[in-house]
């Protein structure tokens, strides 16, 4: 199954075009993003998990800048492909979140079945945007609760305080993310 998804940012011109592919060995997303959020970025991503929604293999590539290529064992164990290195620092993370999409937050949605009312902490290997030159994940905790089955989740940034009421499409992804991204 293949599914194709625009958001733009919430105030700002920024505009990402995501598809989504679902099939036996999990699930593949890859978008384009044009961003105009503390500051002008342009990037491409590919990610893919396995049957279990457990990120296994992430790259970004930024127009100008940086690239990261991550691999995941999906039981929390990163290793950096370019620079053929492993991640401790990201260990214990099963999910990613990429600073620049809403697409990521469809990973632990999917991951977690969390039935109503019921929450579950995680950790995630975090993708900020670049900075100087640089493209680094960092382990951060996230919570996500279920507020109506397959439709309204409540996402919470442990690390941030940030916390979002997202609306999701029979997919599982984000329709809006108040005051960052909505739905085209």
């Amino acid at each position: 199954m293949r599914s194709m998804v625009r958001w733009r940012e919430w105030e700002g011109e920024g505009l990402e075009h995501c598809a989504l592919r679902f099939d036996d060995d999990g699930l593949t997303l890859e978008g384009v993003v044009v961003t105009t959020d503390e500051g002008l970025f342009g990037a491409h991503y590919r990610l893919r998990t396995d049957a279990a929604f457990r990120t296994r293999e992430v790259r970004i590539a930024f127009v100008g800048g940086p690239v990261l290529h991550v691999e995941a064992d999906g039981e929390g164990h990163w290793r950096d492909v370019v620079g053929h290195r492993a991640l401790p620092a990201l260990d214990g993370c099963v999910d990613v979140d990429i600073r620049i999409t809403p697409s990521t937050n469809t990973l632990p949605i999917r991951r977690l079945r969390l039935g109503p009312g019921e929450s579950r902490d995680i950790r995630v290997a975090y993708v900020p945007l670049p900075e100087g030159g640089d493209l680094r994940p960092i382990a951060v905790g996230q919570r996500y609760t279920c507020l109506m089955p397959d439709s309204l989740y409540r996402y919470q940034g442990l690390d941030s305080g940030f916390t979002a009421d997202l609306p999701v499409d029979g997919d599982g992804l984000v329709m809006d993310y108040p005051g960052v991204f909505r739905r085209v």
